[in-house]
């Protein structure tokens, strides 16, 4: 491991505001010593996911949120990165107030404090400010560069960006993972015929054909403290949001990505922007979702345990794709 050279020390800090009166809370880590910094937020991916990149539903707490942020504001950058309402340790006292109150709007809400708290720290920047996200949170932050006119970022990194809607992503994992499954076609169809359902705006119940873990998918859709949000998110496609961005944006997507593909992902993204000179792709060799070095081979990595790794302490973020990303980010300044 050869991470960047680390040029400036930094301090980490606790930073929050509030939105319909519940506290957004998050980290800033700025480096020491005088003058300005240009500023970075970070977006994370979906459900728990909090600001460091971890959840609660995958093992560690070496997460890559905060060692690319720490990596970051070691060449000099100031960094936040936050837990949405609805992640963190507050989650559970969060969500039920959250109940039907979820939506692309709130996601964008929460974006907006982010940027203001960050604005407003004294050592930055106001003229360099750039967004680094994770997964999901590549729409969000597409959808704040779409929807703003004022604290639009200067430029855009989107690692792990899906390139379709989320919801034709998770039909693509499901077909993988029933590849070996008896009446694969049957659970299939009948899945489909739900999310059919589900999208239209009806309430939906599971088949209880179906196998269990396909039925808690159904049913987390349709879990009133998920909506609209989930409806909304599912239809929205990233490739269409990416096309009408005008500054800046680099696309990172490992080749060991499992959760979204180089091709099936990248393709996309990249057919919308074939003429537009801003957008630059990158497909590390090594790298997987939440970008940390794995020297497996693609057709070796067990989809459905992969995840399990990407907090665990033995861990560490791919070389290539930090080097990538801190250099382009130093471009845009």
């Amino acid at each position: 491991m050869n991470l960047m050279k680390k040029e400036f020390d930094f301090v980490s800090q606790e930073a929050s505001w509030e939105i319909d009166g519940i506290s957004v809370n998050g980290t800033m880590t700025v480096p020491k010593g005088d003058g300005l910094y240009p500023g970075i937020v970070f977006v994370a991916g979906s459900g728990p996911t909090d600001r460091n990149w971890e959840s609660p539903l995958i093992p560690g707490t070496n997460g890559s949120g905060r060692l690319l942020a720490e990596t970051l504001s070691g060449t000099g950058f100031i960094c936040l990165r936050y837990d949405k309402r609805a992640s963190g340790p507050f989650a559970v006292e969060n969500i039920p107030r959250l109940v039907g109150k979820m939506s692309m709007r709130s996601h964008l809400e929460e974006l907006i404090g982010a940027v203001d708290t960050l604005l407003e720290t004294p050592k930055i920047d106001k003229n360099r400010l750039f967004s680094l996200t994770n997964s999901e949170g590549a729409i969000h932050a597409l959808h704040y560069q779409k929807k703003m006119t004022k604290n639009r970022f200067n430029a855009l990194v989107l690692t792990g960006a899906p390139g379709r809607a989320v919801g034709d992503v998770a039909r693509s994992q499901l077909v993988e993972q029933l590849e070996q499954v008896p009446n694969n076609e049957t659970i299939l169809a009948m899945y489909d015929r739900a999310i059919e359902s589900y999208v239209s705006g009806e309430n939906v119940a599971p088949d209880t054909a179906l196998p269990e873990s396909i039925q808690q998918i159904i049913r987390g859709l349709s879990n009133p403290a998920n909506l609209p949000f989930a409806r909304e998110l599912w239809i929205t496609d990233p490739s269409v949001l990416l096309a009408d961005i005008k500054e800046p944006v680099l696309v990172v997507i490992g080749k060991k990505d499992v959760q979204v593909d180089w091709q099936a992902d990248g393709g996309p993204l990249q057919k919308t922007t074939r003429s537009h000179k801003n957008v630059e792709f990158v497909f590390p060799e090594n790298a997987n979702h939440v970008l940390k070095n794995d020297e497996t081979p693609r057709d070796k990595i067990a989809v459905a345990e992969v995840a399990k790794q990407y907090n665990a302490a033995d861990t560490h973020l791919d070389d290539e794709a930090v080097s990538i990303i801190v250099h382009w980010l130093k471009k845009q300044q």
